[in-house]
């Protein structure tokens, strides 16, 4: 293999192909980046077995081959490089070595053998459609928060896609949750989704997809078979195992007689949280909500005696009530609101809320109260 490429070229697909690479591996290929010269392209391929992110770009080769590098070092060197300057590769001397010339500089690096490289990307799928960036984006952001990071509970370390009926129409839902707190968003159902098995894709697939698409102002292919998932858009491939397991009946967490509803404005609500949150120090992070009349007091204490308390106005016409949430639940929801109300529909202090977006209907989160 042998070619030269831009710097920033190389920059940018290796950036995005190597944050998939573990930084501690105890198999030795899986810390290597793939990279294949053929048509008149670099092609680099990047994997921690469950994970795997391909990436074209365009070279001048001079001959064809693959090899593979250590992804990290390889990033490090090219970024260090100079802006605007050309980078040459070459595998076609020493077995075993990646020359890396620029200009007056130059590095060998050890190389593996590229057949040794693992494949994942192969396989059939049985569903084929495709979400524009925007909407994917949307799905991830409103739900990845509430993604548990509890490893005995795999099965909620992911967020949770399906086909489904909602009242407005045939649906692709995401849903997350971490037992605490709730996400379900929806979105329509695009061509070719309709009879989806219900999926889970994990943690660190939604974390470099969202990376990913970040960029993009085009469609994203997705294609879905019970095991893998793949999302392909420009260049760029990622596919990804599923969660093996079986989410839970989410549904039956959503309560349907919350009959308390209290309106309130969204960014001076969060406002008042994040001060608030200053004081709540301990593990809890709880605040408490004191709600009557078209009145609402927020407050909370710390362990050493300081306190805290902001009144704000809001729309409520129901008994008097007092009710505790964890407050970093409370912002990490509400970072992703559009509308300038929030409404959230209570039972009592003891019962899961109900919390929507006034400007998103097809948005709803469920918060689980905390004692206080």
């Amino acid at each position: 293999m042998k070619l030269s490429i831009e710097r920033s070229v190389l920059l940018r697909a290796l950036a995005h192909v190597q944050s998939v690479v573990e930084r501690r591996n105890t198999i030795p290929i899986l810390s290597n980046v793939r990279l294949e010269a053929k048509d008149g392209q670099l092609h680099l391929t990047a994997t921690d077995m469950d994970l795997e992110v391909v990436e074209a770009v365009s070279a001048d080769l001079q001959v064809a081959g693959s090899t593979t590098a250590p992804a990290h070092v390889l990033y490090d060197i090219c970024r260090k490089l100079p802006e605007g300057s050309e980078v040459a590769l070459d595998a076609t001397g020493d077995a075993g070595r990646l020359s890396i010339a620029c200009g007056r500089i130059q590095f060998r690096l050890p190389c593996l053998p590229p057949e040794d490289f693992p494949v994942m990307s192969g396989g059939d799928f049985s569903h084929d459609f495709a979400l524009p960036a925007s909407e994917l984006r949307r799905l991830v952001d409103k739900t990845r928060f509430a993604i548990s990071t509890e490893e005995t509970r795999y099965y909620l370390n992911g967020i949770y896609l399906h086909s489904t009926d909602a009242d407005s129409g045939p649906m692709l839902r995401a849903v997350a949750t971490d037992g605490h707190r709730l996400a379900r968003i929806d979105s329509e159902q695009p061509d070719g989704a309709a009879g989806m098995p219900g999926i889970i894709v994990p943690r660190k697939a939604v974390a470099e997809l969202r990376k990913l698409v970040d960029e993009i102002d085009g469609a994203v292919s997705i294609q879905l078979s019970d095991t893998k998932i793949r999302f392909a858009f420009d260049t760029v491939v990622l596919t990804s195992k599923l969660i093996d397991g079986t989410f839970p009946d989410y549904e039956r967490v959503i309560p349907s007689n919350n009959d308390k509803t209290l309106e309130a404005d969204a960014a001076s609500f969060v406002q008042a949280v994040d001060r608030m949150a200053a004081i709540s120090t301990d593990k809890s992070r709880s605040i408490k909500l004191a709600i009557d009349k078209n009145r609402l007091v927020l407050s909370a204490n710390s362990p050493d005696s300081a306190s805290g308390e902001e009144e704000l106005p809001a729309d409520y016409d129901g008994p008097s009530l007092e009710i505790g949430f964890n407050s970093r639940y409370v912002l990490e929801m509400a970072q992703n609101f559009e509308g300038e109300r929030m409404r959230f529909q209570m039972s009592d202090a003891v019962s899961p809320t109900i919390v929507n977006d006034s400007n998103d209907e097809r948005t709803l989160y469920v918060l689980m109260p905390m004692r206080v």
